[in-house]
């Protein structure tokens, strides 16, 4: 390779990513995130087509005891909340203001208040009260006075998550607490995603976030060259994951469910 072309690589390679200098505003998005984002919604597509293929009685796959299927889920939300802790670093070094923060997290809150109802339409007996929506919003708020306090979040985001793997109570098994996490049984709900863990892992998402920028995103500069497609998925997640359900559930009512 020549110099020239090693120079053209390496200016490519940095204007793929934003300017991470202590305080430099970033400015526009960081495609890499788009990518990883737009990855872990095709991973959800594929778990929730199989979620409905058994709403539909066409497969008989146990989601609620299978460690296959349970794992899977698990990396899903872990990814996607991982991210949500990253988005909130990346949201602050661009000199986002509060009213921007709160109108986002309105924004969620709105979403997963939809999720809710449409839930209840259909699994009136085990509506969603608090998935993952309702968990991105929560955790967002408890998380965002640690947004530049990296080593506190860390500690804290293990100290999260240990507890609310290691830790249970009969107390928690109601449903007004459930929420929180730390319950001996899983809530009869289509989507659980508690505080504890999952608020620790948007915590320790935040000290991911700091680290990756001290090294100016560079890990994830192939990520950057991620397929068009991948990353508008990502810049528009909110949006597909509203309409992915309805969409899936319609499509295979069409061709397996009448």
């Amino acid at each position: 390779m020549s110099r020239r072309q090693r120079r053209a690589r390496a200016t490519a390679a940095r204007q793929s990513v934003p300017d991470a200098r202590p305080g430099t505003p970033v400015r526009g998005r960081l495609s890499a995130i788009d990518a990883l984002r737009g990855l872990a919604l095709c991973l959800m597509f594929v778990y929730h087509f199989a979620f409905d293929l058994r709403f539909y009685r066409v497969i008989a796959a146990d989601f609620e005891h299978d460690p296959l299927w349970l794992g899977f889920r698990a990396i899903i939300v872990g990814a996607f909340m991982m991210l949500a802790g990253m988005s909130l670093v990346l949201a602050d070094r661009a000199g986002a203001s509060a009213a921007h923060f709160w109108r986002r997290i309105a924004v969620i809150g709105a979403c997963a208040f939809a999720a809710s109802a449409g839930s209840w339409l259909v699994f009136p007996n085990t509506f969603i009260y608090f998935g993952i929506l309702h968990c991105i919003a929560a955790a967002s708020v408890l998380a965002q006075p640690l947004v530049r306090v990296p080593r506190a979040a860390l500690v804290l985001g293990f100290a999260v998550i240990a507890g609310g793997l290691a830790w249970s109570h009969p107390a928690f098994d109601a449903r007004a607490l459930s929420w929180l996490g730390f319950t001996t049984t899983k809530p009869a709900t289509e989507d659980y995603v508690p505080l504890a863990p999952w608020a620790g892992v948007v915590l320790v998402g935040i000290a991911l976030g700091h680290g990756l920028a001290r090294r100016s995103f560079g890990v994830l500069a192939t990520l950057a060259r991620a397929p068009a497609w991948l990353c508008w998925l990502g810049r528009h997640s909110l949006a597909v994951y509203m309409v992915h359900q309805p969409i899936l559930l319609g499509v295979l009512w069409l061709v397996v469910g009448h």
